[in-house]
């Protein structure tokens, strides 16, 4: 593990090492070939495969899973602030179990009643970009728009109280992924008007939002379309990525003649979204059975309701409903839902009109949660989650882009229009830059972001690994663990540089890289 310049070298005992190859064991042992699918690189992942809610109608018959949860996984508070934020915090859990289960996930589906007033006047002062429109973005350095992006989104994840709203823009912004680097300053308008806006909200407005925001229309080149060369990429992906699945119910004809219907959608000036009736495609059309018939310019922007007659079809589609619940299932629960699950959510998201608040509370109903396995964190989650668990002080989070990168996710950068991948064998390969950040980020004690190790030198070794355990697991430590922990900082002497070195071993460990 690699070591800030400010840092003595850590003791290379033999016992330092033994609990690091512990924790390449367990963590790997599961996956058959990590390296091949790391290989992957840019490849598309493909897309797969009683309820406790207050309302009966969102129970459905479910059977849970009977897998056992951990033993030292016992708490339902516990597994519902993991599944539910970006990283245990002392005060998150300590607030969950003063309100209780129910009433914490309604406060977290509820964010706007949060106070967020701190985190965004914070952003807003030292991310001014993020709040400017498409005229001003133009005019300022692409690569410090970027950077500023990428800085105000590890901030949130890391200081917002409103988590499981963070967790959702997660989610949305790769499922509506955008290659910053393809589309520039758009991305931010994009995150803020599309996503953010709607991360909570309805599925259908956060589709039509998505249809004209000029960063997807740019990203999937529906900008060149036009009538007698329409451009399918954006049809295509709308179809497979953000509604009905791959090969979920349409054909290829069916991307042809979407991709004319939504000839003219497109961007003018710096920035804004517009129809152009003089590049659409004015003869009939057919799309999963809907005829469109043809029309005339004359008609002008009034064209543009060919669009969005689909996309209305599209978000009502049963397939969505069963696409977009899977998906969100995986992502909040499970990597495998069982089809009842699926059954039940479906319908979930169908009785409430893909009403995402009502679809996340069904999913993280107690009898789902408890039955949950573990998930294993993507790079974003782990440094986000390092950074709350470690209590850190955070002034600015800017430095935090380059370890992205050194992760593996650097943040907005993935190629595809599929979004980063959320699969444990993916991500499992790079343990070794996640060793490292852990010894960079608990080295951080001057600068913009600092931790204090002073509360663990506080009493003794024992109580030094107990407020571990209270931070950074929530009380839950594995045995192996905390014994493991243990062992290294009584093995040597009890001052800060040990201190620090343990919490490293802590966040390196293989049990906290599952939430």
């Amino acid at each position: 593990m690699s070591t800030s310049a400010s840092e003595p070298t850590p003791d290379p005992t033999p016992s330092r090492r033994a609990f690091l190859a512990g924790a390449v064991a367990a963590a790997v042992a599961p996956v058959l070939a990590p390296a091949a699918l790391q290989a992957q690189g840019r490849r598309r992942v493909a897309q797969s495969r009683q309820s406790s809610h207050p309302d009966a109608r969102f129970a459905g018959n479910v059977a849970l899973s009977e897998i056992a949860a951990p033993a030292e996984w016992s708490s339902a508070i516990n597994r519902l602030v993991r599944r539910a934020t970006l990283g245990l915090k002392a005060s998150d859990l300590n607030a969950a179990r003063a309100q209780g289960y129910q009433n914490w996930l309604q406060s977290q589906l509820d964010y706007q009643r949060i106070d967020n007033s701190t985190v965004d006047t914070a952003v807003n002062t030292l991310w001014p970009s993020l709040a400017q429109n498409g005229d001003t973005l133009f005019s300022l350095n692409q690569g410090q728009v970027q950077t500023d992006l990428q800085s105000a989104c590890v901030y949130r994840a890391a200081l917002s109280s409103r988590q499981l709203y963070e967790r959702m823009v997660e989610f949305w912004s790769d499922h509506l992924n955008i290659e910053v680097g393809k589309v520039g300053y758009l991305k931010i308008v994009d995150e803020r008007e599309v996503v953010r806006k709607h991360a909570l909200g309805r599925f259908g407005d956060l589709i039509k939002a998505s249809a004209k925001s000029p960063a997807m229309l740019a990203y999937l080149d529906n900008t060149v379309s036009r009538v007698g060369a329409p451009n399918q990429n954006y049809a295509r992906e709308l179809l497979e990525l953000h509604t009905l699945g791959v090969d979920n119910g349409y054909s290829q004809d069916d991307v042809a003649e979407l991709s004319r219907v939504l000839t003219g959608w497109t961007i003018q000036g710096r920035g804004n979204f517009t129809f152009n009736p003089t590049l659409h495609d004015w003869g009939a059309k057919v799309v999963m059975g809907i005829t469109i018939p043809a029309g005339s310019p004359a008609l002008g922007a009034a064209g543009i309701q060919e669009g969005e007659q689909i996309i209305d079809m599209l978000v009502r589609h049963p397939n969505t409903a069963r696409y977009i619940s899977t998906k969100l299932l995986k992502w909040l629960l499970t990597p495998d839902p069982t089809p009842e699950q699926i059954s039940a959510i479906s319908s979930v998201f169908r009785v409430t009109n893909g009403d995402i608040k009502l679809v996340v509370r069904a999913i993280l109903n107690s009898g789902f949660v408890a039955a949950a396995p573990r998930k294993f964190k993507r790079p974003f989650h782990y440094l986000v989650s390092a950074l709350r668990g470690l209590n850190a002080n955070i002034i600015t989070t800017t430095s935090m882009n380059s370890q992205m990168t050194a992760l593996g996710q650097p943040l907005y950068f993935w190629e595809t229009p599929d979004g980063y991948p959320d699969l444990f064998e993916y991500w499992s390969g790079n343990l070794m830059p996640r060793w490292q950040f852990a010894s960079t980020v608990t080295g951080l004690r001057t600068g913009n972001i600092t931790v204090d190790h002073m509360p663990y030198l506080a009493g003794t070794p024992d109580a030094a690994v107990d407020l571990i355990n209270t931070n950074l697991f929530g009380g839950e430590m594995d045995v192996a663990t905390r014994t493991g922990l243990l062992n290294y900082l009584r093995a040597g002497t009890f001052n800060e540089t040990r201190i620090r070195e343990t919490l490293s071993l802590a966040i390196a460990s293989e049990s906290f890289q599952w939430y």
